[in-house]
């Protein structure tokens, strides 16, 4: 999940800005307008919905501008470089690349096809499990790259290396992303995915605000300088991608009014495998850090960076390929709806737990 706050990991007074503080009031006043919108305003969220990249690409252009407005800071912070640093403390790379690569999205394949093939069967379609499995999928396939930094600071964790995990999983996620969606959303469901479609949302929503990052911070760095970038340059972005992540949300929301008010009890079973996902790959990546003696300021966030999702990027990609009506878009959707509160449990778990760690592997606050 994408976040403002991603472009100043690091908080000179170690505070909580006003978006944090109340992160999860924001989200929910966003969902209730989405959704508002979509019911009373239909024709406009209509209009919307019909402006694409080309006739026929599926690949909404006001959600597409809207990640865009959001990601690009967060990429423009990425100092690429700093992942041959890494080498001296691998094990919670490692750790992470596990969890998001090996482990989350075949589990959460394993889990949306026991519970909407098997548990929740009676209260569903064969038709709307198939969209509801591949939603998951896609969710799971989409490693978080933003929002790790509001969750690192939330556990008082180590900024600089959540940069390098996140750096490294923008890179894996540009070859990975695409083979495994397919693959499982084939294997675990009776749907195709179209693959060029799918190649087209990894190339507008990472590729583009990616390969613009790179660009901007090289001249801008060039010309400016290091210190006036991150110090001066980047803290200006705030309200634009604040204003995007919420009007990124009241236009996700707003598309999916009919879906979620009309099928409200789905909502809820389509929760129960992502909120079980969410805790299991957390669980298992902390308990691989304490057991390889990770430092805690590394084990917190790459515990979080394992459990949560990019949600922009999967919402995105769902529309694309099955429509912004379809049960996979509303799968996605339901992750956001789970992610907030869940993750800010995770974090609250993590800092009860901080006395599991060496004491001096936990930073200074």
């Amino acid at each position: 999940m994408a976040h403002p706050e991603a472009v100043n990991p690091e908080s000179s007074s170690g505070g909580f800005g006003m978006f944090e503080r109340y992160l999860s009031v924001w989200v929910a006043l966003c969902m209730v307008a989405g959704i508002g919108v979509g019911k009373f305003v239909p024709g406009a969220v209509a209009a919307l919905r019909e402006i694409e990249f080309g006739k026929g690409s599926q690949i909404n252009a006001p959600i597409a501008v809207l990640i865009w407005l959001m990601i690009t800071p967060m990429m423009m912070k990425v100092d690429f470089s700093s992942v041959k640093n890494v080498g001296r403390r691998p094990a919670g790379l490692l750790v992470t690349l596990f969890i998001n690569w090996v482990v989350k999205p075949f589990s959460m394949a394993l889990l949306a096809w026991v519970f909407f093939r098997l548990v929740f069967a009676a209260f569903m379609t064969s038709a709307e499990a198939d969209q509801y499995i591949a939603g998951c999928i896609i969710l799971a396939a989409a490693p978080c790259t933003a929002m790790v930094f509001v969750w690192s600071h939330l556990t008082n964790g180590d900024a600089a290396y959540t940069l390098v995990q996140v750096s490294v999983n923008d890179l894996i996620m540009l070859v990975l992303f695409v083979p495994i969606v397919q693959f499982l959303v084939h294997g675990a469901s009776s749907l195709s995915v179209p693959f060029h479609v799918l190649i087209i949302s990894v190339l507008v929503f990472i590729v583009v605000p990616l390969v613009a990052g790179i660009i901007l911070r090289t001249l801008l760095v060039r010309k400016h300088g290091l210190a006036w970038f991150e110090g001066t340059l980047l803290p200006r972005f705030a309200p634009v991608t604040i204003s995007a992540l919420l009007g990124t949300l009241v236009l996700i929301f707003a598309f999916q009014a009919d879906n979620i008010t009309g099928r409200f009890f789905h909502v809820v079973l389509i929760a129960v495998p992502i909120t079980l996902q969410v805790y299991f790959n957390a669980g298992l990546a902390y308990g691989l850090m304490k057991w390889l003696k990770v430092e805690y300021s590394v084990a917190a966030p790459g515990a979080l960076i394992g459990a949560s999702n990019f949600f922009e990027l999967a919402v995105a990609t769902a529309i694309a390929l099955f429509g912004p009506e379809s049960g996979a878009a509303l799968a996605t959707v339901v992750g956001v709806l789970v992610e907030v509160p869940v993750m800010l449990s995770v974090c609250a778990a993590c800092n009860r737990t901080r006395h599991w760690f060496p004491e001096a592997a936990v930073p200074a606050r």
